[in-house]
């Protein structure tokens, strides 16, 4: 049993190298799948619609309401984590989205894939992501440690998202789509097996208070902007009103959470997890990361497949570029940040990933070769290699152990948000009209937001360059700078 003092918190005893890869292990691992996820289905578009009868933009709702799914309940999802136990939340997951993947993998119409892909794997995400960064925080004490496995945690996840196109076509074009989900299903399996030697060093508290209404609130609200942006290439009107209702709804929110604690009371969020600049800028630059990736992979995969006219193989092939540029400077990341601060990496990151889009438009427009796709996409690769780690650890590493159920909750929220908010505003363009100038129209879109998203991390180089440690990765902030 774990022990604990009032002044340290939980004390977990010493491990062995081994030991920490084998607690690893499955948390990179369900990082992995759940990234994989959110991608893969970008090479299936054509196979989807076909075999399923149904239209390329119904395949775009199922997998945007699946990263909306994730995103308005992650907050909840890391809640309930000190109710129910790290552990058991995380397990539990990992059922509902095996669930899922089967379900998925024997749909006889786009709703059935709806139900199975959109709801039962985006809820079981939803539980097993916040137990992912909470444990890593419990469990790695030391801040070298600690930096160590949040980056192998996040380059298992952003080389699911950049490798989910390359093996989603190679398993469509060998088998089918449905083998796809298949293989969600056996890795779900895999991880489960190898959780048993992953220890909660934190009792459950089955007595803590969970904000029902608060909860009911902020996923209606961010349900509602996103279905208002997914409504812009059918009613402008639609869309204006659906925004506006999910402004209202969220403004809903924040009144009840301020009257909750003003009454004494645990809400959902509490406001002053956003006391912390550096980690406001941080949450903005998870955002936008998500964003670029899964806009600029679903915007690239529908273009090839529906414009262009390949093939989910030839698809998939064409993402090699970004998975190896991911996977190079993800593994470069822990030495890097041994020599450059958190914000210099983010900030970098920006530059080079703004810049891979912009090749993306350009060499694209030019030439119709398929090798026109890779500079552009293994400049998005290293840069998105480069910053999701640093922005992560600036995030988690403001706030105290007790506080890690709520930042983690809310961190991976705002992750998945941005993911649900890229593949929802690039493909209402690229869908509303499917040519090359609605292609370079959701390009330039994204490569505008980029530039927020560069201009967010230079703020917080500014922000943490006081406390920005370039030797294990920790800004050393408190949770009210």
């Amino acid at each position: 049993m774990t022990e604990q003092t009032p002044d340290a918190g939980p004390l977990t005893p010493p491990r062995s190298a081994g030991t920490d890869r084998r607690v690893l292990a499955p948390l990179a691992l369900a990082q992995f799948i759940c990234s994989f996820a959110g991608s893969n289905m970008n090479v299936m578009i054509n196979d989807i619609s076909r075999d399923l009868d149904t239209t390329v933009q119904a395949v775009q709702v199922v997998i945007t309401v699946f990263l909306l799914v994730m995103a308005a309940l992650m907050i909840p999802g890391g809640k309930l984590t000190d109710r129910l136990g790290r552990k058991r939340c995380f397990l539990t997951g990992l059922a509902v989205y095996g669930t899922g993947a089967v379900l998925s993998a024997a749909a006889p119409g786009v709703g059935v894939l709806l139900i199975g892909n959109s709801i039962l794997e985006g809820v079981g995400t939803a539980l097993l992501i916040p137990p992912v960064y909470i444990l890593t925080t419990l469990l790695f004490t030391d801040l070298t440690a600690r930096a160590h496995a949040f980056g192998m945690i996040m380059a298992a996840g952003g080389l699911g998202a950049a490798a989910g196109p390359l093996i989603g076509g190679l398993i469509t074009s060998a088998i089918s789509w449905r083998a796809a989900f298949a293989f969600q299903a056996l890795v779900i399996a895999l991880i489960i097996a190898l959780s048993r030697s992953v220890p909660d060093p934190l009792p459950p508290d089955p007595h803590r208070h969970f904000d029902l209404p608060g909860a009911v609130l902020s996923a209606g609200g961010l349900t509602l902007i996103v279905m208002g942006i997914l409504a812009a290439d059918n009613s402008l009107a639609l869309t204006a009103a659906l925004l506006a209702a999910g402004v209202l709804v969220l403004a809903g929110f924040l009144h009840w959470v301020r009257r909750e604690e003003r009454a004494g009371r645990e809400p959902l969020l509490s406001t002053s997890l956003f006391h912390n600049r550096s980690s406001n800028l941080g949450l903005v630059t998870q955002n936008i990361q998500w964003l670029l990736l899964m806009g600029s992979s679903f915007t690239v995969a529908a273009f090839l497949q529906v414009v262009r006219g390949y093939d989910a193989i030839k698809t998939g092939l064409i993402f090699t570029a970004a998975t190896v540029g991911l996977l190079a400077s993800s593994l470069a990341a822990e030495r890097l940040a041994k020599r450059r601060s958190q914000g210099t990496l983010i900030t970098a990151g920006f530059a080079l990933t703004v810049a891979g889009i912009i090749l993306l438009i350009g060499l694209v427009a030019g030439s119709r070769s398929p090798w026109a796709f890779t500079p552009g996409l293994l400049l998005i690769g290293l840069g998105l290699g480069v910053m999701l780690t640093p922005s992560v650890n600036v995030v988690q590493s403001a706030f105290p152990e007790q506080r890690q159920g709520e930042i983690s909750g809310l961190s991976r929220s705002i992750s998945n948000l941005g993911s649900s908010f890229g593949t929802a505003i690039a493909g209402t363009i690229l869908v509303a009209g499917l040519t090359t100038n609605a292609y370079a129209a959701a390009m330039v879109t994204l490569a505008v937001i980029g530039v927020l998203g560069l201009v967010a991390a230079t703020l917080m180089s500014r922000t943490t360059s006081g406390a920005d440690t370039p030797d294990g990765g920790q800004p050393d902030v408190s949770p009210h700078d």
